[in-house]
């Protein structure tokens, strides 16, 4: 009966203001800062770390060679993956400004 009362007696609540909170817009200025600094430092570490697979590549033996070339494709499949990501969500973000 309790759970009937709390049911049927529920006012409803309007969030008015809320896109014009300082919640709401410091959140959207840390997504598009962090998605901006994501676009840059993902390649710039990616290629650190690709340099440093074919440092590592060049002084392996036959079957180290076939990791470090399997680490090389990651680094380069990740910094894609981190640059889209960042671009979608600042994309995304965008559309509410």
């Amino acid at each position: 009966m309790a759970f009937t009362v709390f049911f049927m007696s529920n006012v409803p609540v309007y969030a008015d203001d809320v896109q014009n909170s300082k919640i709401v817009k410091g959140t959207e200025k840390l997504i598009g800062d962090v998605t901006t600094w994501l676009m840059v430092l993902a390649p710039v570490v990616s290629g650190l770390l690709i340099i440093y697979f074919f440092i590592r590549r060049s002084a392996a033996d036959e079957m180290d060679q076939k990791k470090w070339n399997n680490r090389i494709v990651v680094a380069i499949v990740s910094c894609i993956g981190a640059v889209l990501g960042s671009a979608t969500l600042n994309l995304i973000v965008g559309y509410y400004k």
